[in-house]
């Protein structure tokens, strides 16, 4: 994989994870109820409304991404959106991140370095 598209790859994931937090911080904000006044009251929060928009360009960028390299080695990268993600939780919404998730991220995260170097 080319130094450029293993870029883009991590781009990617930094939106994916983007459009989560700001779908967190919406959620935050307004709640949500699975009814239709709810729904309606969620896709109008400024922040739900941004993820969602993130998450078009995510896909968008996945498209190419899929388009340029190989599926067995740009899918199993996007488990580094965990990592991201509970550095995040952790530092942004001040999670509690325990010792045996730690330990769950640093094995998902050799398993993404041996796919990235084979």
């Amino acid at each position: 994989m080319s130094p450029a598209l293993f870029g883009l790859i991590l781009i990617n994931i930094v939106l994916l994870t983007a459009g989560q937090t700001l779908w967190k911080i919406g959620l935050g904000s307004v709640g949500f109820s699975l009814s239709f006044t709810g729904i309606l009251k969620l896709l109008f929060n400024p922040f739900v409304f941004a993820g969602l928009a993130v998450y078009v360009a995510a896909t968008v960028l996945w498209l190419y991404i899929l388009s340029r390299a190989e599926l067995s080695a740009a899918y199993p990268l996007q488990s580094l959106c965990y990592i991201l993600a509970a550095l995040i939780g952790l530092f942004v919404f001040k999670e509690d991140v325990s010792l045996m998730k730690w330990a769950g991220l640093v094995l998902i995260s050799a398993g993404a370095f041996f796919v990235a170097r084979g």
